[in-house]
């Protein structure tokens, strides 16, 4: 589960929208915004997002634990 709040934080940082990153992404805004209140990337997209967002810790944004 990807913890959506932190991954729109770093998308702010880098002087992004949404929209932007989806274009990276080569997918449509609405399938962005889908993924995001889902909260589920592909490994690909997820690998972009690192690499294009500078990521330092995307263990602890994508592949976050549930809390229940």
């Amino acid at each position: 589960m990807v913890k959506v709040n932190e991954l729109r934080g770093i998308i702010y940082k880098n002087g992004l929208s949404q929209c932007k990153v989806a274009k990276k992404l080569n997918i449509t805004p609405q399938t962005f915004y889908d993924k995001m209140k889902k909260g589920v990337f592909g490994s690909d997209e997820i690998s972009i997002m690192i690499k294009e967002l500078n990521i330092d810790n995307p263990l602890d944004i994508f592949f976050a634990e549930e809390v229940t």
